[in-house]
C-alpha cells in the first residue's frame, strides 16, 4: 500500500564503486609533464677542469658549499647547493657571496674554473672572494686518466 508521503518502491540503489578512468588520464599527463621537465632540470654550466692528481677534500656534509664557476668566456656564476645563477660580473659575485657568508660563516667556497681561462681570471675571482670575507677557499679538478 503506498501512501501520499511515502518514498517509490523502484528507488535505485547509490553506484558504490568509484570511476578511475578520469584519474588514470590525469595520472598519465602529470607522468609525460615530468618525464619531459626532468632533463631541464638538470643544468650547470659547462667547465671543462684541469686534471690533477691531487687527493680529494673531505667535506662536511650539514654544510652546504658555495661553488663559483668560471666558464671559458670568463663569466661568473654562484651555486649553492642545487640552485644555480645566471651570468654575473664580479661585484655582484662579491655581494652575493659576501651576503652568504653574513648569514653563517663556515661554508667552504670552491671554485671551478674551465682551463682555457685566463690566470688573471682565476686570481682576480680568489681576491674578490677573500674581499667578501672567505677564510677558506678551495680549487675544484678533474682526476688524471689511469694511464695503465
Amino acid at each position: 500500500m503506498k501512501g501520499i508521503g511515502m518514498m517509490p518502491e523502484n528507488r535505485r540503489k547509490p553506484m558504490a564503486e568509484i570511476n578511475v578512468v578520469p584519474y588514470i588520464d590525469v595520472m598519465l599527463v602529470l607522468l609525460i609533464i615530468f618525464m619531459v621537465t626532468a632533463p631541464m632540470l638538470t643544468q650547470g654550466v659547462k667547465v671543462d677542469l684541469p686534471e690533477t692528481a691531487s687527493d680529494p677534500i673531505q667535506a662536511d656534509k650539514n654544510v652546504e658549499s658555495i661553488i663559483v664557476s668560471v666558464d671559458a668566456n670568463g663569466a661568473y656564476y654562484v651555486e649553492v647547493g642545487d640552485k644555480g645563477s645566471d651570468p654575473m660580473p664580479l661585484s655582484e659575485v662579491r655581494e652575493q657571496v659576501a651576503k652568504i657568508l653574513s648569514q653563517r660563516t663556515s661554508r667552504d667556497i670552491l671554485v671551478r674554473g674551465d682551463e682555457n681561462v685566463d690566470y688573471g681570471t682565476v686570481v682576480r675571482l680568489m681576491a674578490t672572494l677573500q674581499g667578501a670575507g672567505a677564510t677558506s677557499i678551495g680549487l675544484i679538478t678533474d682526476t688524471l686518466p689511469d694511464e695503465t
